[in-house]
């Protein structure tokens, strides 16, 4: 059988909430990814813009990946000159996300909703999550252990719940939540027409009125402590919600046969809905039977008495009206949405709406006010409010385009409604694609989630009404602009206080030309913040990473490129682009050198003594002191070499991107680096040898030698490890000694007396020291932080596996003493025990850095085992008021999820069997503060990795390309900026950045996006020519054809608001810097559906081959004529290139192009071994030659049912999968003498089929093919079974739900043998050798972005894997406390399938790292199989791509 595993996560963001959710104070924004769910909080960033067309560009940057992204504060960029006081730059605030946590869900996320509920652990509000198949989870945050809880889970799938048996069951109707805004109930619409009411308990709701009268109810009674508490300490006696009940929509009204859509709506005493409905079906070509079918009622719910009262209703309303969107105050009331139109409907059932279009006034009676020439059409858009104070409410538009829509109020009630378009230079078309949710983050920004375009935060300002007194108040430093929006914001609520809130209200919004400003345009937007998407995936290629480079780039880059890499077609609309997806690090080089002696390397930076009678003060000044540009730059190289029968150590001088040596007279060579650093603000150079310590001064004069030598018994140990925090060095010597230095005031060294006995008495293995900037381990945390020097904490880790934590320079006593550190639990505290009998990791080195980039920093605490299988903790506190809030008590470890599994190559087993534990001490890991924008740790060794983290990931371990590294080190210089240098096993040193425009974070893969700005359809690689071929479209309007015979009447109509159509464009792109270099438009409505690269037969007579790009179209002139298809073949031609660019060097040339009468080009394939291609034309699937004339032959042909989705063959064996829209898969089999198509078998059951391919197995042929349902069938042809009656019948083997990823692409793919086993002795590589690998992969790509790998197991493999998946099933922890084994199962699946051999869940075993060593070790053994043969096991399922 397969196992499924995830690649990446899905990207496309279905669903957003902003809630105060961490804690009561916090403003936190949850964003759903089908089954992924974030959540952030908010930040806001001060930058430095120099004039406005640089903040024009910003705006118009969309949120590309960047490493200048990662520096918003942009020390990076400018640091301050001799003229800073002269001119001042603007300053613009930006808000960012920075993300707390993230789950993966086993359901698949349908809505979200905010609760307010009087008793939290964290003291916010609670979160609803709507699943598929009628379900709600109710979590909250809990801070003992960072994270949601789940309080409850509602289920509502019973078939009890559907009514009559013909009517659509749960999982065909579209469910969804909303909650009342009063926090008094919830509402899960499921089924065809049934109403679930979750009531929640508030308290005593009488007591709490606003409006209690004292005269006439008495005294008022004292509120009891039952209230929400800050700090969410308070006791739960109850539930927070009561029993749920189901309401059937017909009962409230029986005209209510057809609900279309429902919301809480704001301002009501009660809880109060709003429901969109029909008693007919509405339908566009019935307008002239059934116009204006729809009626909006509003029900006031009593949640206790179960009782529902009907308060308002609106017949006659337009037929495509399809939500409910409720409005805030101080508007009120409700929006419905139209195509054509919206309607306000006010609290008393005023209704007042707008015409968008022409087609409004022919579709609909209503009375609407005409604003036809905006020519918009709403479909699919998404509606916010933006003030709080007139009530402006933001529309973006299904092609991302913005309009604001005002109110024009008379006292408390709304007299007209209008909507404008956001100019161009206003940023009005920043978007590139439609949004599916708009939530509004802050008082002037707004996150759009969207599932084809990267989601963003967008920002806006005002730029009338306040310009005058934000140019005085903007003079001073740090302001931000979104607390003078607040400031004006409450500045209106108070007047409204004073006067009147009904007079104040209509005297601010009663003349929209000048509180909307529609003529200058108010609201000014810019893209604050954005998350990469590259959903929905269209179509995926593997291409060349390197035959397109120059021969010099080439040769630089030998060795850390992979072979191949993975492009993807991804976005819609205008966010059409292209995803280069590497699965490891590939550095840019920006130089090469063989230094084969060198085994480590430090660059850095030392102040020059000062010149004697020169005040320190003006030595640093603007241009020579330390804050200039030169000042920041690395001048100097240290490495460690090991020659023939010596080891010495020699200093170089950096260049731009390189080095050259340096000889200084008093600088020693003799013996191997250990470590090297900084003391004294940069005044000393500290270089740690084995057997002492030496300081430089700036010219690298001799200032001390420190010796390791033992007064008391005259030993003399070596130093193994060394550590630097200034002005303090953690020393480990090879006794299991420490040794703390620390530099006074002149720059001396000196001893740090270990007073406490502990550290004199225990053995430690390793340690290091960090300078905590932000409290997290203060003995007594506070407000005002720590004072410099008096945050230093030193970590070591003591023989016996336990952590103690110090406060230097106090070493009298540990703060935190940590037992056990060596069980890696999920949650390390200072009282966790375990058994003694449990299995230890043995651990080799630790250290705490900051991760993260210039939003967001934070410590973490990363463990080194013998592995290389980082396990990584974050620091928490948990404080009580039962215990005091010191370290010891309040300091826990939260391990972060990092499913990351080291490589272990030959050359890096031979080195760690012949070097042994040394030869690993040598390769330390290395905290790095900026390595393009990251504060980044790097694992060298044989596994080199970075530990990377960006404000909106948490860290993920990224591999290095390339061989094993010995050292590295930063590497900054005018002529590479925040790069790095290092030398690998095989000599070689190289300087290097991280890629640019990447994206390393965010997906755990190396990610660049290439916007095309079109909506891509195909791709296609042309492995001769090192080129991409790309088919697009773009809207157009559509005209009517001029020759039609069956439409002459409709010749000479003149439509104002046309349709649009799709007309198709074959671009050429060179990968050397992804730019378009040939474009061949099509014909109008023609629409490319597929491209391919086929090695195709050229020549009858020569039997001449060659690699040609085939293009199948379809041509859509309308609804009512037959479409057409062409299929064309080009070839990729060399010519001369244009002036100044010389990537244009090559052309598309047409060489056959073949009109289809009937049908469309659904899909083509090589065939066969003679070069010819499997068309999949209309109802046809035909196989056709390339004749010399440029003719397509058609030699054979299989007449198919519908409507053909794929066409797959099993290169060079004639066995083709083709699926069908309706009818399934059919196999089939292709032979060339004589030229025929036979049908060997098909799918036993219909459905409807997305994509499908071949995945063979040994012996055995297996059929993958994805449904419509978001389901993954299992398929094999086995003639000899008896249920495949002689294989007529292809074996339905199981069913994976994939829960809402749908299916867009298979691709198989050769796979590698996985490096996990270390090679270090002949009875291990024997074995290796004779494990049963398949060859063969699948990667799916679906619509959501996620990518996934279908990977065969072999039968043993499949057995341990299995019952490792039920043991994690019932071990782990899941969040919103949904079942991951019933997530997998389809439940319209057939009951002979139920209970079969199921595909094992990746997903589930990527979690194994989350259990502590002694669980891991009692898993295992219930398994049957040791720990480390699991990890094998796991270290193959994703090591088979070892070419990405």
């Amino acid at each position: 059988m397969q196992c499924y595993t995830e690649l990446t996560p899905p990207t496309a963001v279905s669903h957003s909430l902003s809630l105060p959710f961490v804690s009561a104070q916090s403003n936190n924004l949850v964003v759903a990814k089908t089954s992924l769910l974030q959540i952030f909080s908010t930040t806001t960033v001060s930058i430095q813009i120099e004039d406005a067309s640089e903040e024009a560009r910003l705006g118009k940057q969309n949120g590309k990946n960047d490493r200048r992204g990662n520096d918003d504060d942009g020390l990076e960029a400018s640091f301050l000159g001799v003229d800073s006081t002269l001119r001042m730059p603007s300053r613009s605030s930006k808000t960012k996300l920075v993300l707390v946590a993230e789950y993966t869900i086993s359901g698949t996320i349908t809505s979200l909703a905010r609760v307010s509920l009087p008793s939290t652990k964290s003291g916010g509000d609670a979160l609803l999550v709507g699943l598929k198949d009628a379900k709600i989870s109710l979590v909250e945050w809990d801070p003992s252990r960072p994270g949601i809880t789940t309080t409850s889970i509602h289920y509502y799938e019973q078939n009890d719940y559907n009514g009559s048996p013909w009517t659509m069951s749960t999982s065909e109707s579209v469910n969804y939540l909303t909650a009342d805004p009063g926090n008094r109930c919830a509402a899960l619409k499921f089924g065809a027409r049934n109403l679930a009411i979750l009531p929640f308990n508030q308290g005593d709701e009488d007591v709490n009125m606003d409006d209690w009268d004292e005269e006439l109810d008495g005294p008022r009674p004292e509120l009891q402590a039952t209230t929400k508490l800050t700090n969410g300490d308070s006791k739960k006696v109850e539930t927070p919600y009561g029993p749920s009940y189901i309401l059937r929509l017909p009962k409230l009204d029986p005209n209510m046969c057809y609900p279309i859509h429902l919301a809480f709506l704001h301002e009501y005493r009660e809880p109060t809905f709003g429901i969109l409905s029909s008693n007919r079906l509405p339908a566009a070509s019935l307008l002239h039977e059934r116009k204006d079918p729809l009626f909006y009622m509003v029900f006031t719910l009593d949640v206790h008495q179960r009782a529902v009262t009907t308060i308002l209703s609106i017949d006659k309303l337009p037929f495509d009206l399809d939500r409910v969107v409720p409005v805030p105050a101080p508007v009120g009331g409700a929006i419905l949405v139209g195509g054509n139109q919206l309607i306000h409907i006010d609290q008393a059932g005023k209704a007042n709406g707008v015409a968008v279009n022409p087609f409004a006034k022919l579709s609909t009676n209503f009375t609407l006010k005409t604003q036809a020439d905006l020519d918009l059409r709403l479909e699919a858009c998404q509606i916010e409010q933006l003030s709080k104070h007139n009530g402006d409410m933001l529309i973006i538009l299904h092609t991302g385009e913005l309009a604001i829509l005002s109110f024009e109020m008379d006292g408390r009630s709304v007299s007209a409604i209008s909507i404008r378009r956001v100019a161009k230079e206003s940023g009005g078309n920043l978007l590139q694609s439609g949004a599916s949710c708009v939530t509004r983050v802050s008082s002037n920004a707004v996150f759009v989630g969207s599932d084809g375009a990267d989601a963003v935060v967008l920002g806006w300002n005002r730029k009338s009404g306040q310009n005058s007194r934000r140019k005085r108040i903007e003079d001073i430093d740090g302001v931000d602009e979104s607390l003078l929006d607040d400031e004006d914001e409450d500045d209106e609520d108070l007047d409204d206080e004073l006067y009147g809130g009904a007079p104040a209200l209509s005297k601010s919004i009663s003349n929209p030309a000048e509180s909307s400003n529609s003529k200058s345009g108010d609201y000014v937007f810019q893209i604050h913040d954005s998350l990469i998407n590259i959903a929905p995936i269209i179509d995926s290629v593997l291409g060349s990473s390197s035959s397109y480079m120059e021969d010099e780039q080439k040769g630089r880059c030998e060795d850390v490129r992979s072979d191949l890499q993975l492009v993807l077609a991804t976005g819609k609309d205008s966010g059409g682009s292209i995803a280069i997806i590497h699965k490891n690090i590939q550095p840019k080089v920006m130089g090469k050198f063989e230094f084969a002696e060198a085994r480590g390397l430090w660059t850095t930076s030392v102040k020059r003594p000062q010149v004697k009678g020169l005040p320190v003060s003006k030595e640093k000044t603007a241009t020579s002191g330390d804050y200039a540009l030169e000042a920041q730059y690395d001048r100097l190289m240290i490495v460690s070499k090991t020659l023939d029968d010596s080891e010495e150590s020699s200093v170089y001088i950096l260049t731009d991107t390189g080095f050259e040596e340096l000889t200084t007279p008093e600088y020693e060579k003799e013996g191997a680096t250990i470590e090297v650093g900084n003391l004294g603000n940069g005044m000393r150079l500290i270089q740690v040898v084995k057997t002492q310590v030496r300081a430089y001064d700036g010219d690298l004069g001799l200032a001390q030698i420190l010796e390791m030598e033992d007064e008391n018994t005259g030993a003399e140990p070596n130093i193994i490890s060394a550590s630097f925090a200034d002005p303090y060095i953690l020393l480990v010597r090879d006794d299991s000694s420490i040794f703390v230095v620390v530099c006074d005031n002149s720059y001396d060294l000196e001893e740090l007396e270990r007073v406490d006995d502990v550290l004199l008495s225990t053995k430690w293995l390793t340690g290091c020291l960090y300078t905590d900037t932000t409290g997290a381990f203060a003995n007594i945390q506070s407000d005002k932080g720590q004072k410099d020097g008096e945050n230093i904490m030193m970590f070591l880790l003591s023989a016996g596996g336990a952590l103690y934590i110090y406060a230097l320079p106090d070493l009298s006593k540990a703060l935190y003493v940590a037992e056990g550190l060596c069980f890696v639990p999920p949650v390390l505290s200072a009282d966790y025990a375990a058994r003694r009998s449990a299995a230890r990791e043995t651990l080799i080195e630790i250290i705490v850095a900051d991760l993260g980039d210039s939003v967001s920093k934070s410590p973490y605490l990363i463990l080194r085992p013998s592995s290389d299988d980082l396990t990584i903790y974050e620091p928490f506190r948990v404080t009580s008021d039962s215990t005091p809030n010191t370290l010891s008590s309040s300091l826990h470890f939260l391990k972060i999820h990092n499913p990351h599994l080291a490589k272990n190559t030959e050359e890096a087993a031979a080195d760690e069997t012949a070097g042994g534990e040394d030869e690993m001490r040598n390769k330390p890991m290395r905290a790095i503060g900026n390595i393009g924008g990251y504060s980044t740790v790097f694992l060298p060794g044989g596994s080199p990795a970075f530990i990377l983290k960006s404000a909106k990931s948490i860290p993920k371990v990224i591999s290095l390309q390339g061989v094993g590294v010995r050292g590295l080190s930063s590497f900054h210089t005018s002529g590479c900026d925040r790069g790095f240098i290092y030398a690998d096993n095989k000599g070689i040193t190289r300087v290097a950045q991280l890629p640019d425009n990447t994206n390393l974070t965010e997906l755990g893969v190396a990610v660049q996006k290439v916007s095309l700005n079109e909506e891509i359809h195909a791709l296609a690689y042309h492995p001769l020519m090192s080129c991409y071929v790309v088919g697009t479209s773009t809207r157009t309007e559509f005209e009517l054809p001029k020759d039609d015979d069956h439409r002459r009447e409709m010749k000479n109509e003149d439509v104002p608001f046309k349709p649009t159509m799709e007309q198709g464009f074959l671009k050429l792109i060179n990968p050397i810097n992804w730019s378009v270099i040939d474009t061949i438009e099509m014909d109008p409505c023609e629409i490319i559906m597929c491209v391919k690269s086929l090695n195709l037969e050229i020549s009858e007579n020569t039997n001449e081959r060659k690699q040609l790009i085939t293009v199948g179209t379809a041509i859509s002139k309308g609804e009512d004529l037959a479409i057409k298809g062409r299929l064309y073949v080009y070839d990729v031609v060399s010519v001369v290139p244009q002036p100044g660019r010389p990537e244009t060097n090559k052309r598309l040339k047409l060489i056959a192009r073949e009109d289809i009468p009937r049908g469309a080009i659904t899909g083509v394939s090589e065939i066969g071994t003679q070069g010819f291609m499997l068309v999949a034309q209309g109802q046809k699937c035909m196989v056709r030659g390339l004749k010399e004339d440029g003719t397509l032959l058609p030699v054979a042909f299989m007449d198919m049912n519908c409507f053909v989705t794929a066409v797959k063959e099993l290169p060079g064996t004639g066995l083709c999968v083709l699926s069908d829209a309706i009818k399934g898969v059919w196999f089939v089999g292709y032979t060339e003498e004589p030229y025929k198509m036979l049908l060997f078998g098909k799918s036993s059951t219909k459905m409807e089929v997305m994509t499908a391919d071949l995945l063979p197995d040994g012996n055995e042929l297996y059929i993958i093919a994805a449904d419509a349902d978001c389901n993954l069938h299992v398929m094999q042809f086995d003639p000899e079974h008896p249920k495949s009656l002689q294989g007529h019948l292809l074996l339905h083997r199981t069913t994976f739900s994939l829960g809402g990823h749908l299916a867009t692409g298979m691709t198989l793919l050769p796979r590698t043998t996985s490096t996990s086993i270390l090679l270090d002795t002949e009875e291990n590589a024997d074995t290796a050798a004779e494990a049963t690998i398949p060859a063969h992969q699948l990667l799916i790509t679906t619509t959501t972005g996620s990518i996934s790998l279908l990977s065969p197991l072999s039968e043993s493999q499949y057995r341990r894997l299995s019952t490792l998946t039920t043991h994690l099933t019932n071990v782990l922890w899941h969040a919103c406390g949904l079942n991951p084994r019933a997530h997998r199962i389809d439940r319209n699946a057939p009951e002979s399938m139920v209970g079969g051999r199921a595909v094992v869940d990746g997903t589930i075993l990527g979690r194994w790292m989350e259990l502590g060593s002694q669980r891991r070790a009692e898993v295992a053994g219930r398994v049957g199989v040791d720990v480390e043969e699991v990890r094998d096991d796991l270290a193959s399922l994703v090591g088979g791509l070892g070419y990405l």
